[in-house]
């Protein structure tokens, strides 16, 4: 199955900038996306053949998360339990035979880190959430984790220390979710390979290639074997992240 992860930074925006032909073209059978910035009731689009679930924040455009998919799951899941982040609609989980697809968009711990005691929370409550998953059955997640979690992960380690997304309590939290049973996809396949998902706006970032790898696949470790490979597709553009593929045998 192939399955894209987008943080698009606003649907309706990267809609003027190319997403249907990539989406159109793509054909992925799971097509997630985060940062939606719209509400459901504002789009005026359909892509036909695909299944849409919503999760919009309380606060228009702003957050928000959506998954396409050509199969309808047997069970869908807003936030975590159906209740929990749904505010900023940062979850949302499909329910398939043999897996779980989790598709979240990981808060932001702010400039000078104001919100990270936020994002600490949402980190143990998310890993564990996961984890009762995990118990039952496979789990692919996906999304923007706005995290960088080593230093071949961004431009300017250095530097960043103390930023959000390479803080070491952001980068901590991550590696605690691997150490319950989760496979960073990209790392496990190119250990060794410097390429980014995110680039700011300003300084030229991107034209630089000063990035972040900040969009992930992640799954349980009983997929490892079944990934084929992920592509990180910087070549597309329409956001300040670009898109993340995986071809993996479920």
């Amino acid at each position: 199955m192939n399955f894209i992860t987008w943080n698009v930074n606003g649907l309706r925006a990267a809609r003027k900038k190319g997403f249907d032909e990539f989406f159109n073209d793509s054909a992925a059978d799971i097509f997630a996306i985060q940062e939606t910035k719209m509400q459901e009731e504002q789009k005026d689009f359909d892509f036909p053949g695909y299944h849409e679930y919503w999760n919009c924040a309380d606060k228009k455009g702003y957050s928000g998360t959506l998954i396409y998919t050509k199969k309808a799951p047997l069970n869908v899941v807003f936030g975590i339990d159906g209740e929990g982040y749904n505010d900023e609609g940062r979850i949302i989980t499909l329910e398939y035979d043999n897996f779980y697809f989790v598709n979240t968009y990981v808060p932001n711990a702010q400039p000078e880190l104001a919100r990270l005691d936020y994002r600490m929370s949402f980190e143990d409550n998310f890993r564990s959430y996961l984890s009762r998953l995990k118990a039952t059955k496979p789990v692919v997640l996906c999304g923007d984790l706005n995290v960088a979690h080593k230093e071949i992960d961004l431009k300017n380690p250095q530097s960043n220390q103390k930023n959000p997304g390479f803080s070491i309590e952001e980068r901590t939290k991550f590696q605690e979710l691997l150490d319950a049973g989760f496979i960073d996809t990209y790392r496990y396949l190119y250990p060794d390979t410097v390429k980014y998902t995110w680039w700011s706006y300003r300084f030229n970032a991107r034209a630089n290639n000063s990035g972040w790898r900040i969009d992930y696949f992640v799954v349980s470790e009983d997929l490892k074997k079944k990934v084929k490979d992920v592509k990180i597709l910087n070549e597309i553009f329409g956001s300040d992240h670009c898109p993340v593929e995986i071809d993996i045998d479920l």
